[in-house]
């Protein structure tokens, strides 16, 4: 049976522990130098943005699972509830090799 999650709008969302693996696997594939947006890696797996979101929030692994590379669809970089938040989110991407100031060119950068 799927469990349920509230997103943090008060939707109610599915996602089951398989779909889970395979979306933190999807991160683990991504090239260097490479993002994918919350709407674009729910688009993939049929799940709502929020989701993906919750997803990333509950990676125990993000040294295998690098859920600092999913980013907003506008190309701002997001949260980040690893250890360091957001500034952290930033070193990240910049040590992966994505360039950017504010927000990140997606024609460039987007993987997929």
């Amino acid at each position: 049976m799927p469990q349920i999650d509230e997103a943090d709008a008060g939707e109610e969302v599915m996602s089951t522990p398989e779909l889970e693996r395979k979306v933190l696997f999807f991160l683990k594939i991504m090239p260097k130098g490479k993002v994918a947006t919350y709407k674009s890696v729910g688009n993939r797996f049929g799940l709502h943005p929020r989701v993906i979101g919750l997803i990333m929030k509950r990676n125990k692994h993000p040294e295998l699972y690098p859920c600092f590379k999913v980013v907003k669809s506008d190309g701002e970089v997001g949260g980040y509830s690893g250890p360091g938040g957001v500034r952290r989110k930033v070193e990240l991407l910049r040590k992966d090799g994505v360039e950017f100031k504010r927000r990140i060119n997606l024609k460039r950068y987007l993987w997929g």
